[in-house]
């Protein structure tokens, strides 16, 4: 009877964890189809991210719904993911990632917001890959310049590492995110992937979610991906 009852407990012990498995699997996927949505929204606005930016861009991160709150000590965090651009001209799986950040001062409410995050060097998306960074610190991050046109891609001051961009109620604009840190999240990846890095090692298992958001990725940036023939 004793024996019975162990082998009782350790099979809802399994039935437990494959259950936890399943529903953290569930809420990676969601993770990368919220950012699929944001990034067809956002290239959809006439005036948006400009051409020669994202097409010559070394890595792109999407965050959805980034929350920002604030009553006296303010703090910000959301989850997203990221694409690097392969020697090959095509983009890594996308990586899992975790924004978070804090702010001091006589502040109060809350908002969130989508971001979006192009990245003009190889150098940042190495810097990401190493661990984690502080854009503005570690990475030189500048509001993002907006509009479709050529002029608008001229007026591009070179000097930023990375580009942001946040769209809030409708609204898309560049925005200001010194202080912010952008951490690989490897436990994430480990689970839906079978690798902590996705982006620099070869995955296990690739979720068509992720193909999908690399299929728009190539869309909007100009390069086919494998994934999409």
């Amino acid at each position: 009877m004793k024996a019975i009852t162990i082998s009782l407990l350790i099979l809802q012990l399994v039935l437990l964890s494959a259950t936890a498995n399943a529903a953290t699997h569930q809420a990676q996927v969601a993770r990368i189809e919220k950012a699929t949505a944001v990034l067809n929204e956002v290239m959809a606005i006439p005036e948006t991210i400009p051409e020669d930016l994202i097409r010559h861009a070394y890595g792109i991160a999407v965050f959805p719904g980034v929350l920002k709150a604030a009553f006296l000590v303010g703090g910000r965090f959301g989850e997203g993911i990221f694409v690097a651009r392969q020697a090959n001209g095509n983009w890594s799986e996308p990586s899992l990632l975790n924004l978070y950040g804090a702010s001091f001062g006589f502040q109060a409410g809350a908002e969130s917001t989508d971001l979006i995050l192009v990245f003009k060097t190889r150098q940042s998306v190495e810097a990401l890959g190493r661990g984690d960074i502080t854009l503005g610190g570690t990475m030189s991050v500048a509001a993002g310049p907006v509009g479709r046109s050529a002029q608008a891609s001229t007026d591009i001051q070179l000097r930023a590492e990375i580009y942001s961009y946040s769209k809030t109620r409708g609204l898309f604009a560049g925005v200001a995110l010194d202080g912010a840190g952008i951490q690989v999240d490897t436990g994430a990846n480990n689970a839906l992937y079978g690798t902590a890095d996705p982006v620099r090692s070869a995955a296990v298992r690739v979720p068509e979610a992720a193909k999908r958001f690399n299929c728009v990725v190539s869309k909007y940036t100009g390069s086919p991906n494998k994934v999409c023939a």
